[in-house]
């Protein structure tokens, strides 16, 4: 992780939140590109702890991530949540995202 995140040719960018140097949350991002919209930032995580969510480190976090994109000439950010995680469903709308529940996700482990 350190050298992908933090080495010379890094492929992700992950960004902080903290109170009093204690890190409350985090999100991790990488560039990915897609023959129909071109570059986009992926939001791989978006985590608070639990005892920091209402404190608005989800909001910092998540609009660093959008001036993170823009500043990197994206024309958008994806990401994936969980149908369960009405917390976050419900987050995410408050930026009137669109949730596509129409794709089917498919992973294959090397």
């Amino acid at each position: 992780m350190e050298k992908d995140g933090f080495g010379e040719n890094n492929i992700f960018d992950a960004f902080v939140a903290e109170i009093d140097d204690h890190v409350i949350g985090m999100a991790i991002t990488y560039f990915r590109y897609s023959t129909w919209k071109g570059k986009r930032l992926y939001l791989e995580d978006l985590i608070v702890t639990e005892k920091s969510r209402g404190l608005g480190a989800g909001q910092l976090l998540f609009q660093h991530c959008i001036q993170f994109g823009k500043e990197s000439e994206c024309n958008g950010m994806v990401w994936q949540v969980l149908d369960w995680n009405e917390p976050a469903i419900d987050f995410y709308k408050s930026y009137n995202a669109n949730l596509d529940g129409g794709w089917i996700n498919g992973t294959l482990d090397f």
